[in-house]
């Protein structure tokens, strides 16, 4: 949910102490308008933004929806100098968003070419203070948030099997969590896919594994039903039909956040 702070929080950072750029009489309209291909996303954080600032928004499209060069995203309609003031703001949300949510679909269409049921997913490898941005640009695209922060699942990493070893790390932490919290062990051979799952996880996830140990692992975990197979690390658009041709549940990919390229975007007043 995006919160009043929230949207204080990004007007401060780009109106500053001294605004005198907007400082416009008068009551305007404007429009913001694509000017690229893609998937839209971020029009609650948009609608947000106008809100706060007592300007009238109407969405053209919801998140999800597809757009093309010249189409009309959103149109708003109030005074100038609160126009203006948001306008960047919102520009910014909805560029960023509809570039995860443009990656998020072309990930999933090139799973499709291999799978109609492997799912692909985000991580936390998502800029502070825009998670849920992302995350929901993320679904508008198709895919699976993941876990939306550290509660909603256990881990088990690298360093915690170092420290504890893999029986032990699951172990210790089954103890500790509830019975509706799920348990990932984080594996990067072959061998150590059944022994994680003997040891109790919910989900093994492959870690940085080529798509043909994806694949022998993924046989290795045929006799635990009950258990999911996921895969990630470095996994591109390029490589992503390979991996899903695997068999794994789910292919999680951290670009989808951390390396989208926004949609090109633009807001124009008085028309």
């Amino acid at each position: 949910m995006i919160t009043d702070a929230d949207v204080e929080r990004w007007l401060r950072e780009d109106v500053g102490h001294h605004d005198v750029t907007n400082q416009v009489p008068g009551e305007t309209v404007g429009r913001l308008v694509a000017k690229e291909s893609g998937l839209v996303a971020g029009l609650e954080a948009a609608s947000a933004v106008f809100g706060y600032l007592g300007v009238d928004l109407e969405s053209r499209l919801d998140d999800g929806e597809r757009v093309d060069l010249g189409d009309e995203i959103l149109a708003v309609s109030g005074p100038a100098r609160e126009v203006l003031r948001g306008e960047r703001v919102a520009v910014n949300l909805v560029g960023h968003a509809s570039g995860v949510a443009t990656a998020t679909r072309r990930a999933v269409d090139a799973a499709r070419s291999e799978s109609e049921s492997v799912r692909i997913a985000a991580t936390r490898k998502t800029t502070p203070g825009l998670r849920g941005l992302e995350k929901r640009a993320v679904v508008a695209g198709g895919g699976d948030t993941h876990r939306l922060d550290l509660s909603h699942m256990v881990m088990v990493k690298d360093n915690h099997v170092a420290e504890l070893g893999l029986e032990g790390a699951v172990a210790r932490f089954r103890e500790r969590v509830s019975f509706a919290t799920k348990i990932e062990v984080e594996v990067e051979s072959v061998a150590d896919a059944p022994r994680a799952a003997e040891a109790g996880a919910d989900v093994v996830l492959l870690d940085n594994m080529t798509p043909e140990a994806v694949s022998d692992a993924v046989a290795a975990l045929e006799t635990y039903p009950h258990v999911l197979a996921e895969t990630s690390g470095g996994i591109t658009l390029e490589s992503v039909p390979a991996y899903a041709a695997t068999g794994v549940d789910v292919i999680s990919m951290g670009s989808l956040t951390h390396s989208a390229t926004s949609l090109d975007c633009s807001f124009r007043t008085g028309e």
